[in-house]
């Protein structure tokens, strides 16, 4: 049997997934990761096995239904389209802004036309805006000529962006005496208060209050300025780390402390020059955000590095064949991303945070 091509695979994996609203999970309000899942599937070269995926996760977990249109937003009208960034009940209109603006321009003109509006609020969904706008990119940039299932895709992936958009306090000034891992090391934790305060419910409260937790504002202005591709490795190599110092915490949250930045890596080359900085800026806000939300000491940070090159960890494409069987779409985009980013600038750090998440995250199949 021919092996399904990468545009075969995705774009039946789209149309499949077509009618699946933005988030799935009762009132968790969680981002729909399908067509995510399927895209970093089908980068890993396993085109074959997206099909089956697609059905398994639409089975796993209801979604929410598409969302309604309302009123139209106007693009050109700052007045129109600011009031609703943040606001999900206007999702649908975010979405029909966007079909609009990619019916009427080449896809590159409207990214680099909103990614500045939408930088701001790179948290949106916990990253996930940015995110399932990355994978559909990378899959625009690599189609001779965009289907339309591809150019919705998009859309959806910068409305979701839009939708959730998350202001946070404070500015990043790239003007510190910090590389990325003194940084990391300086910003103070705060102790979650009282037993059972570890989990999920105080890492919500702290992310709606960041700036008032202890270094938050301090670790804005600590890192000193540095070229962006560069920016991006140490972000994923530090981050892959931080994921292995904290076995304790719920496994999913900081998975996207690293691929949020392999995401804007994919998008970086069809933006202007001049967005690139920002881009990297914006990811530091965010990872200080995480790193105050989630965490409340260092755990095993300092020493991840070096049990990393102590740990036997298989070769990424037996990592690779292993997130297949596991499935869940947290491990597939994580071990894609790991992969990629392995491949840029080696470090060990990558194949046993994979590694660790395919033991730490429940497997959705085998």
């Amino acid at each position: 049997m021919p092996a399904i091509r990468y545009h075969d695979a995705l774009n039946e994996a789209l149309e499949r997934m077509d009618d699946l609203g933005y988030e799935r999970g009762g009132s968790a309000d969680l981002a729909n990761h399908g067509p995510m899942g399927a895209e970093a599937l089908a980068a890993l070269g396993h085109g074959g096995e997206v099909a089956a995926w697609v059905e398994g996760y639409r089975t796993a977990m209801p979604h929410h239904d598409l969302p309604a249109r309302s009123f139209a937003l106007d693009p050109a009208d700052e007045t129109s389209w600011r009031p609703a960034l943040g606001d999900f009940s206007r999702a649908g209109d975010w979405e029909e802004l966007f079909r609009r603006e990619l019916a009427a321009a080449p896809w590159r003109d409207v990214l680099a036309r909103w990614w500045p509006r939408l930088l701001p609020g790179l948290l949106a969904g916990l990253t996930h805006g940015l995110i399932r706008t990355a994978h559909a990119v990378r899959s625009l940039a690599a189609a001779e000529q965009p289907t339309p299932h591809q150019l919705t895709e998009l859309a959806r992936g910068m409305a979701y962006w839009a939708a959730r958009f998350a202001h946070l306090p404070g500015e990043v000034r790239m003007s510190g005496h910090h590389d990325l891992a003194g940084a990391i090391a300086a910003l103070p934790r705060t102790p979650y208060a009282g037993p059972g305060k570890r989990g999920r419910a105080v890492a919500a409260e702290r992310l709606a209050r960041p700036g008032e937790l202890a270094g938050y504002h301090e670790a804005l202005g600590a890192l000193a300025p540095a070229g962006t591709q560069w920016l991006l490795s140490e972000m994923t190599t530090a981050f892959a780390g931080v994921y292995l110092g904290h076995p304790e915490l719920f496994p999913v949250p900081l998975v996207h402390a690293v691929t949020a930045p392999a995401a804007v890596r994919l998008v970086l080359p069809h933006l202007p020059d001049e967005l690139h900085a920002p881009s990297a800026a914006a990811l530091w806000h965010v990872h200080t955000t995480l790193l105050v939300a989630f965490t409340d000491d260092r755990g095993g940070e300092e020493t991840a590095a070096r049990e990393a090159a102590e740990t036997d960890v298989p070769p990424f494409d037996e990592l690779i064949a292993r997130a297949v069987e596991h499935g869940d779409e947290h491990v597939l985009k994580f071990t894609e991303a790991c992969h990629r980013e392995h491949a840029l600038r080696p470090d060990p750090r990558y194949g046993a945070a994979v590694l660790a998440a395919q033991q730490r995250i429940k497997p959705r199949r085998g």
